[in-house]
């Protein structure tokens, strides 16, 4: 995942070329999403919780409404702010969103994740009684990370497809924030918004089959991309 969304940000800089600040202004945006959804589930969630009882439906709305509000809002504001200020420009666009997809799947999704992996293993590796309980623990909690080889690489490669329709998604949102700050074009911001609802998703991973899942994920994605390619070409 680590590669992948390195080798994207690489291409897109080697073939094209932009700014460092898009990538800035992308962290910003992203961090400053993931920032309010945590603040704002932290005071929020459990009385949502309670209120709807657990239905995945509402929680889908719960999550979907955040990422709307959030993620694909606030890359508009900073994406207009950039552009005010001449920081970025309209033909940064698609870096813009590969940057938003990045430090998702390559930074939090990646680079964090991994450094937790490690320190599992490091900590399992010292033996005894502690390292005993963790394993316990894991193996009860996140039994993939025992895998056998067969297995593990199937779950890579859902996962790998997750992370390209996340990509997907944050470049279509990113790309039409910024033509549509760039274009003083509302429309296109108004078609980004309900891509946020992708996350929408997320609670029906615990009764969908992980294929069927990924498999509907990604086709959304491809929506996604498709209407803003369509949207601001034609």
């Amino acid at each position: 995942m680590i590669g992948f969304s390195v080798s994207t940000v690489l291409y897109w800089y080697r073939k094209h070329g932009f700014s460092r600040a898009v990538l800035g202004f992308s962290l910003l945006a992203y961090g400053g999403a993931i920032g309010l959804k945590v603040l704002f589930q932290y005071f929020t969630a459990p009385a949502f919780l309670a209120a709807s009882q657990g239905s995945v439906w509402w929680l889908g709305l719960y999550f979907g409404l955040q990422t709307v509000v959030f993620e694909v809002g606030g890359a508009f504001l900073v994406a207009r702010f950039a552009i005010s200020r001449r920081k970025m420009k309209r033909s940064e666009a698609v870096a813009y969103g590969l940057g938003l997809a990045f430090w998702e799947n390559g930074v939090l999704l990646g680079v964090v994740a991994l450094l937790s992996t490690i320190s599992y293993f490091i900590a399992l590796s010292q033996g005894g009684q502690p390292a005993q309980s963790m394993y316990t623990l894991l193996s009860t909690t996140q039994p993939q990370l025992f895998y056998p080889p067969q297995s593990a690489l199937l779950l890579i490669g859902w996962g790998l497809l997750e992370r390209i329709s996340s990509l997907m998604v944050h470049l279509s949102w990113g790309y039409l924030c910024v033509k549509s700050a760039a274009l003083h074009r509302i429309e296109y911001f108004l078609l980004a918004l309900p891509m946020g609802l992708i996350d929408f998703l997320v609670p029906f991973v615990q009764i969908l089959t992980i294929p069927l899942f990924e498999i509907v994920v990604f086709m959304l994605a491809a929506v996604c991309v498709f209407a803003s390619v369509y949207a601001t070409t034609r």
